[in-house]
């Protein structure tokens, strides 16, 4: 049985989807893969910090959590830190960074995942913020020091959209990737198809809680523009920024311009896209009207997906979740598995 200690820097919806994973399924973790995740330390700008070496409980934290307790109410050896002095002074093996996405700077994120690899542990994250703006340093930070940069939750939330483009699809010669890669956006066309004007949609969009009060990054395509500069930069060869992408949000579409698509047998969707001609790469986030005979068509909803084209296997299209608490909680224990299994053998 190998054992990691794990801190988590964010304690929101996904720390706590992770923390409910460990909570349910440490028996059979241990059981089919011989290995243990143990919480030392959980660091949240709002919820408070903890650390104890000794391990904290998840379900502890989670229930804590559920009742709007400060996580310094929880028995541990030390209350208070911030992020830099948890990160420093834990000694934990992985870092689980889950902080709020800035796609301008990429901090507070940035800074917590050099710390942590300065500080020797491997780092795995759902934020999009310091992959999307730096990954390149960081990347080469983390293999001058034999450490692992796990972010697969940046693009597809659990879906493992990157390990299927890096890893299986690697030599089939990856041409051309386009995607729903934002659930907001999808779901407000998907109800705009249906019938809804914008604003409808928007709002039925806020109550559920696919958008936030400011839906700014979704549906202006900033959201999407960041996991398409991931997706060029770790799969494509490329270097790009997200001044690279030729963005468009879906503010502008209307009514008639949904039922003149439907009426010819094709369909709005908000598309990330990157091709490779020659040696240029081109990328962009557009609302673009797809046959309805197209894989990415009818991927309704929140949903998420993407076609990756390819010389020896043509189009392989992949679809699943983008988002919610359990699933992008399971992308940091997909990094983590992955990282057990490189470093058991």
């Amino acid at each position: 049985m190998r054992t990691y200690s794990i801190v988590l820097i964010g304690f929101g919806n996904v720390g706590q989807g992770l923390a409910q994973i460990l909570a349910e399924r440490s028996q059979e973790l241990a059981e089919r893969f011989g290995v243990e995740y143990k919480i030392t330390a959980v660091c949240d700008l709002l919820k408070g910090s903890v650390f104890d070496p000794a391990g904290l409980s998840p379900a502890a934290l989670l229930q804590a959590a559920a009742q709007g307790q400060p996580l310094s109410s929880l028995p541990a050896a030390h209350t208070g830190w911030d992020a830099q002095r948890t990160l420093q002074e834990c000694g934990a093996d992985i870092l689980c960074e889950m902080s709020y996405t800035d796609l301008k700077t990429g901090q507070p994120a940035i800074n917590h995942v050099e710390t942590a690899l300065k500080a020797g542990m491997h780092v795995v994250t759902t934020n999009k913020g310091p992959i999307a703006l730096d990954y390149p340093r960081l990347a080469a930070l983390a293999q001058e020091r034999g450490l692992e940069l796990g972010v697969e939750g940046t693009v597809m939330s659990g879906t493992p959209a990157l390990r299927l483009g890096s890893e299986l699809l690697a030599g089939a010669g990856i041409r051309k990737i386009q995607g729903i890669f934002n659930g907001t956006t999808n779901y407000i066309l998907t109800r705009m198809a249906a019938g809804d004007s914008y604003t409808a949609a928007l709002a039925e969009a806020q109550r559920l809680g696919f958008a936030e009060a400011d839906p700014t990054g979704d549906v202006e395509g900033f959201d999407a523009a960041g996991k398409v500069v991931i997706l060029a930069n770790l799969l494509m060869g490329a270097h790009i920024t997200m001044q690279d992408v030729d963005r468009q949000g879906i503010t502008a579409l209307t009514p008639t311009d949904i039922e003149q698509a439907e009426s010819q047998g094709q369909r709005w969707k908000l598309i990330g896209s990157l091709e490779k001609k020659d040696d240029r790469l081109t990328a962009s986030v557009q609302p673009t009207r797809v046959a309805h005979s197209h894989p990415l068509a009818g991927v309704s909803g929140a949903t998420n997906a993407i076609t990756y084209t390819t010389d020896l296997l043509g189009d392989v299209t992949l679809i699943g979740p983008g988002a919610g608490r359990l699933e992008t909680g399971y992308a940091l224990l997909e990094d983590m598995l992955a990282i057990h299994r490189r470093q058991s053998n």
